[in-house]
């Protein structure tokens, strides 16, 4: 469901959002692959898809979180790992080094102006380079602006629609989430 009549359907969502504004959808996409799938950092495009999941968990956005998750899974990340993500980062069967990025992005998207250096140093000695920083708080940045986009206009969806969708995203990427706002404009 929307909160936007034109939209009241169940598969409803960010292409659907910004079809009638490709000259949005086009760069936005295009970052999102970018920083997602394209950048050259230590995060392998799986890890990206744990640390956006977990942003749209902490967020608690329905629809992102259960459309990543399933990507994230569709990727190899075990199920169940992002339930045990949100109760205890630290007893999470997850690689140590990357708990301090986890910690870095939680804080960022709950409480913004309370981050400190000791965050930042956090994720440097657990061996991610400064580049790796920066992709951190991108994907985190993008994964709450989208929750709010999606949250903004209500939707949600079903859990076998968001499956279908994540497991799609897996293998497809972010780019098409142009192609179809592109492709009615013409």
């Amino acid at each position: 469901m929307s909160f936007i009549e034109r939209m009241r359907q169940d598969k409803a969502g960010v292409t659907e959002i910004l079809r009638p504004y490709p000259e949005i959808a086009g760069p936005l996409s295009a970052l999102t692959e970018h920083v997602m799938r394209e950048v050259d950092c230590h995060f392998s495009i799986t890890e990206r898809e744990l640390i956006a999941t977990f942003v749209s968990g902490v967020n608690a956005c329905t629809f992102c979180c259960g459309t990543h998750q399933a990507a994230a899974e569709a990727m190899g990340v075990s199920p169940g790992l992002l339930d045990a993500l949100l109760t205890d980062i630290d007893s999470a069967p997850v690689e140590e080094r990357l708990k301090p990025v986890l910690r870095l992005v939680r804080k960022l998207t709950l409480t913004p102006t309370r981050m400190v250096q000791a965050d930042v140093d956090a994720v440097l000695a657990a061996g991610w380079d400064e580049n790796d920083f920066h992709q951190a708080v991108m994907i985190c940045g993008m994964f709450n602006m989208y929750n709010r986009i999606l949250e903004g206009y209500g939707i949600t969806n079903t859990a076998e629609y968001r499956l279908k969708a994540g497991r799609e995203l897996a293998h497809a990427g972010y780019l098409h989430v142009a192609q179809p706002a592109a492709a009615a404009d013409q």
